[in-house]
């Protein structure tokens, strides 16, 4: 089964249409490069990059297939030298390729070769559960909700007004969340909870993998409202701001979030930056690892424990997922609601190196 991919960030092909009449010689303008940026192929047409790869390489070895973009349609193939790059240029630029659905491929060279580093952790498989995932403390349940009060949340928090940030919009409820500091103003109570949200916070008590111990008087929603395209960077929720269980529920449209663990702890944002806007990997890390999981609409999903105070958690921005080879586009919204309960005190948590009050 071949794994989803997750292509190198920005690579950039050559100068070009890909109007299907161009010939070899004008995509050979730019110098030569082991790398193929290929047009009019990938998993939004039903070819996977396991399939692309394989016609490929009649070329040469070929080193991976990647996403070129967040269409589904465009890929980087890349070689272990200029000529076989050349060789299948030649053989399938502005042809149709009876080993690729007969679909007319328009190819140039990529410019940009991804990095070893990017090209060994390009790829992480998307789980369908928690414990196929495997990191303590992470817990997902499917159809935490119905389909109708699906449809009375979305139209509840669409009859009050929206916070517009920079890619996404946002509400706040019990506590308005400060995208510069990461952290919550503990002096500004903004009243309970609303009432729509009053049969959800009752189902979280019954939620099978809480302690008896464990705290659920949650008292924070922060509701997000994502277009297709967007999603956020790697970012661990603030440890001095909330306590250790963090609940997700995903309405109107899927998305897979990744998981990655940094080997040298925690990495903090600058003052002020947007996990809207910031890069996915700011500090150009290779030791770290990662984790995906597909969050299907209704879902819930709950970070406790090493998997909420370890682990930076993102969602990718891109208009497909891809999960088992399947092409999953995203929704025209998907909105989520966050449930936390805010900490009053320093945390004292296990995890030091990844924790701000440590700092």
């Amino acid at each position: 089964m071949g794994l989803p991919r997750f292509g190198p960030p920005n690579p950039k092909a050559a100068v070009g249409d890909d109007d299907g009449d161009s010939n070899t010689k004008k995509a050979n303008r730019v110098i030569s490069s082991p790398n193929l940026y290929v047009a009019n192929c990938g998993p939004a047409v039903g070819l996977s990059h396991d399939t692309i790869a394989s016609v490929f390489a009649s070329f040469g070895h070929v080193r991976g297939v990647y996403a070129a973009d967040d269409s589904g349609a465009r890929v980087i193939v890349c070689y272990d030298n200029d000529s076989c790059a050349a060789a299948a240029l030649s053989a399938l630029h502005g042809r149709p390729c009876p080993q690729l659905a007969s679909r007319t491929l328009h190819i140039r060279y990529s410019v940009l070769q991804p990095s070893p580093a990017t090209v060994n952790s390009s790829s992480v498989q998307v789980c369908l559960s928690a414990s196929e995932n495997a990191i303590p403390g992470l817990y997902l349940l499917p159809d935490f909700v119905t389909p109708h009060e699906e449809q009375e949340l979305l139209a509840a928090v669409d009859a009050r007004p929206w916070i517009s940030l920079a890619k996404r919009r946002v509400q706040h409820y019990g506590y308005q969340f400060c995208y510069q500091t990461r952290n919550v103003n503990t002096k500004q109570h903004l009243g309970a909870l609303p009432s729509f949200v009053s049969p959800v916070l009752e189902r979280v008590l019954s939620f099978p993998n809480l302690s008896d111990a464990a705290d659920v008087s949650l008292d924070q929603l922060t509701v997000n409202e994502y277009p297709p395209g967007v999603g956020l960077s790697p970012h661990i929720d603030t440890h001095s701001a909330f306590e250790g269980l963090i609940f997700s529920l995903s309405l109107a449209g899927p998305c897979i979030m990744e998981f990655r663990r940094y080997a040298q702890g925690a990495w903090f944002p600058k003052a002020g930056s947007s996990i809207d806007t910031e890069p996915e990997n700011p500090e150009n890390c290779t030791n770290f690892t990662r984790k995906a999981i597909y969050l299907p609409p209704r879902s819930m999903l709950l970070l406790s424990g090493e998997a909420r105070l370890a682990w930076h958690h993102y969602i990718p921005h891109h208009k497909i997922d891809i999960v088992n080879d399947n092409v999953i586009k995203r929704s025209s919204r998907r909105v989520s609601f966050t449930l936390r309960k805010v900490r009053t005190g320093p945390c004292q948590c296990q995890f030091p190196q990844y924790c701000d009050s440590r700092r």
